[in-house]
């Protein structure tokens, strides 16, 4: 019996796919299928729950770097997939390029004399942020990217950040590991918002970044 192919995965059969609590991989960077994905717990990184710790916030003050948003998409999504195993295979990674040309795909970045050393990116739906990946090629480089979204989010009016699993590193950053129910719950709700990512429109202080997070910590 002939069977009819799968659709090909669009960029807004992947919103839906978002708004249904699935997310896309694949097996491998040279892997051309695309599989979806519905863990039996999700990780989430509470908005107002990011932990800076001291050290950190010690990196921050000092400076020496620059943050930026959305003006290196692709880049970050190409540092994420610089390693030796990777899920970001290139039909996931022109999905994600458009996107971000569709205003729903943002990248938090960090940079040092003018080249990009880590960075975060994702797609945001509603009051929902769905963190996919972030690298680093500096120390806390990436942490430095997280603190600042994680910042932008909450004053943007945003209630879910999605980081799908957790690891050891999001749990020393304040992830935490909740049912399935539990996140279509929380999912349902965030999407009925209207947040906004760019309502912060200035960078703001690394002082501010760490009163606002001692504050709602």
């Amino acid at each position: 019996m002939q069977t009819e192919p799968s659709p090909p995965l669009t960029p807004d059969l992947l919103l839906r796919g978002y708004a249904m609590g699935i997310f896309p991989m694949a097996e491998h960077r040279d892997d051309p299928e695309i599989f979806w994905v519905d863990p039996r717990r999700r990780g989430i990184l509470p908005i107002g729950g990011f932990h800076i710790s001291r050290s950190l916030a010690r990196v921050m003050r000092r400076g020496g770097y620059q943050i930026r948003f959305d003006t290196d998409f692709a880049g970050v999504i190409d540092g994420c997939a610089d390693r030796p195993e990777t899920w970001i295979s290139a039909p996931i990674r022109a999905l994600y390029l458009d996107l971000f040309e569709g205003g729903y795909g943002h990248s938090a970045e960090v940079w040092i004399d003018g080249a990009l050393v880590g960075g975060v990116y994702g797609i945001a739906l509603g009051g929902a942020f769905f963190g996919e990946s972030m690298f680093s090629r500096s120390p806390n480089a990436s942490k430095l990217a997280l603190a600042y979204l994680m910042d932008r989010l909450a004053i943007g009016g945003f209630t879910l950040f999605d980081t799908q699993f957790i690891t050891d590193h999001l749990a020393t950053l304040g992830a935490q590991e909740i049912p399935r129910a539990e996140y279509h719950d929380r999912l349902a709700k965030a999407l009925e918002l209207k947040a906004d990512f760019n309502r912060q429109q200035a960078v703001p202080t690394a002082q501010d970044v760490i009163q606002r997070s001692i504050q709602t910590s």
